[in-house]
């Protein structure tokens, strides 16, 4: 009950404290919506595990459903895959790479270009429960197939600088950040109540950051595969101050969609499928 309170009162509107003739500035509580113009040069994702879009509506994610009366909603959004691998390949290298199970990464070394390569170290993974360092062996609650950057071999050095355990404070600073939430709090293990009490700590944390309050940064949350083998529909949750309130947008998105965007925004070619997908910028007035 404590968790549901603090989600709602979160997300409860208040007043700008901007000059009427200025930018809005945007808040814990009023996150989207805001008038005046935004440069987004921050990236940040948060990828849940499986649920899918029976998790919209639902009593036990309260904090997720109060962030879609605020900030974006797609609801029209699918996983390109099944199982976990990928589905976190595709969406950060534009293709599978013809990968259909979720092998550690001794058994598929990667090379081809890839969101992390294209921003030359300018990237970050936060990885909860992950005992060191792009760390390659699954143990305890952290699953190395949920963290695409130790499958790319072409990374070098900067996998072990920028693939790091997840701590608080958040370090935003980098033009890219992927958030992934150990094996309890991404709902693959524990229930969605759990993931979504864990969302109001790090969302609120990312909203209240120097990078979202000058309007420079956009979040994504997403799921990496829905929880129907047929439709493997899923939500996206588009956080943005230029985002209208409540928007629910109906395009037919992918995973490669959110490359896109993601791309787009920090200004780097597309990747494979994404060349062929629909951007969420202008649906979203990103």
């Amino acid at each position: 009950m404590a968790a549901t309170i603090l989600a709602v009162t979160l997300l409860t509107p208040v007043l700008s404290q901007a000059s009427p003739r200025g930018p809005q500035r945007p808040s814990v509580a009023a996150p989207c919506g805001l008038r005046g113009a935004s440069h987004y040069r921050h990236v940040v994702w948060i990828v849940l595990e499986n649920v899918g879009y029976s998790v919209v509506g639902s009593p036990a994610a309260p904090f997720l459903n109060s962030l879609a009366t605020k900030c974006g909603l797609a609801t029209n959004d699918v996983a390109v895959s099944h199982p976990s691998l990928p589905n976190y390949v595709a969406m950060t290298s534009g293709s599978t790479q013809g990968i259909s199970d979720d092998a550690e990464p001794n058994l598929h070394a990667l090379s081809p270009p890839n969101l992390f390569s294209q921003l030359q170290g300018n990237w970050r993974t936060l990885v909860e429960s992950m005992p060191q360092a792009c760390d390659q062996t699954t143990s305890g609650d952290y699953a190395a197939r949920h963290n695409p950057a130790v499958y790319y071999v072409n990374l070098g050095s900067t996998c072990q600088t920028n693939d790091v355990p997840l701590t608080l404070p958040l370090d935003l600073s980098a033009a890219f950040t992927l958030i992934v939430p150990n094996l309890c709090n991404d709902m693959h293990s524990c229930p969605v109540s759990t993931g979504d009490r864990w969302l109001v700590q790090y969302v609120t944390s990312i909203l209240s950051s120097a990078q979202y309050r000058l309007r420079s940064l956009a979040l994504f949350i997403t799921f990496d595969e829905g929880d129907s083998s047929v439709t493997n529909q899923i939500p996206t949750w588009v956080v943005a101050p230029s985002v209208p309130r409540g928007v629910r947008v109906g395009d037919a998105f992918t995973h490669y969609s959110l490359l896109r965007t993601t791309e787009t925004l920090l200004g780097v070619a597309l990747l494979g499928e994404a060349a062929n997908a629909p951007s969420m910028i202008r649906p979203f007035h990103l």
